[in-house]
């Protein structure tokens, strides 16, 4: 049991976006069984962020859920703001330490067929917010803290049908590198996670729900089965422990070797 498990008034904190469900719920559960507490981000479905907290709670750390549209920057600076609370109320800080970028969106479609509405959410939610929302968090976060992007495999290969979606996370992989550069001199280590084909609900759960698409998935990757969120979770929990306090500007693919 590590210090952190033991001293409760010196946990650690993380917000994680989008953290009420998937990836994001599963990397919350993970953090918060190696002792750090969680501010995680809903967009509508308040009972799943409720749930998320009760899960973190029944482990002995404190979680709060708050909402967040993470394509809408006009609200950001009222989320910053109840960040803020949430930190003086529940924790007696003005500062967290982790920051998650995992909410998202998908979106399938031909580069043909792709229209600008669709291209302008994707871009709103997983590049333009992700910018904003963590320049807009800088003042809150810790030196020494420790920021990561989530990405996708399909910012190393190719899939018909998500170029546009592969396109802004090819985005946050080049901003994981500049930021990791920037925010260097206060020792902020900024990576980025791209999981492969992961059996959530994500794209209509598609991966998880679809037999013939799962059993494509696993032909594909060297491990010969499709992504668990059990895969991912824990290991970004790995990643912002001080395990990995060297690791910095990269980009990490948990795949299980996709198309390698």
């Amino acid at each position: 049991m590590t210090t952190e498990n033991i001293d409760k008034s010196k946990a650690k904190i993380a917000i994680i976006t989008g953290g009420s469900r998937g990836l994001g719920r599963n990397t919350a559960i993970h953090l918060a069984r190696r002792g750090v507490d969680v501010i995680l981000t809903y967009n509508s479905k308040k009972a799943e962020a409720d749930s998320a907290v009760a899960e973190i709670e029944a482990l002995g750390q404190k979680a709060v859920a708050l909402r967040l549209d993470a394509g809408s920057v006009a609200t950001f600076d009222d989320f910053i703001a109840a960040i803020g609370h949430a930190l003086r109320q529940t924790w007696g800080r003005d500062r967290f330490d982790f920051l998650v970028n995992n909410a998202g969106t998908s979106y399938h479609a031909s580069f043909a067929e792709t229209t600008e509405a669709e291209f302008d959410k994707l871009y709103n939610v997983h590049f333009k917010g992700v910018y904003f929302l963590t320049q807009k968090l800088l003042p809150l976060i810790q030196d020494g803290g420790r920021i990561v992007n989530i990405s996708s495999g399909l910012a190393r290969f190719s899939n018909p049908g998500s170029s546009a979606y592969a396109a802004m996370k090819g985005a946050v992989e080049v901003l994981t590198r500049y930021l990791a550069k920037e925010l260097g001199s206060r020792g902020i280590a900024v990576n980025t996670v791209a999981p492969g084909a992961i059996q959530t609900d994500f794209s209509g759960g598609i991966v998880r729900d679809n037999p013939e698409v799962n059993k494509m998935v696993a032909s594909m990757t060297a491990l010969g089965r499709a992504g668990l969120p059990d895969d991912i979770g824990p290991m970004i929990a790995s990643l912002l422990s001080e395990d990995n306090r060297w690791v910095n500007g990269q980009r990490i693919e948990v795949s299980g070797g996709m198309v390698v």
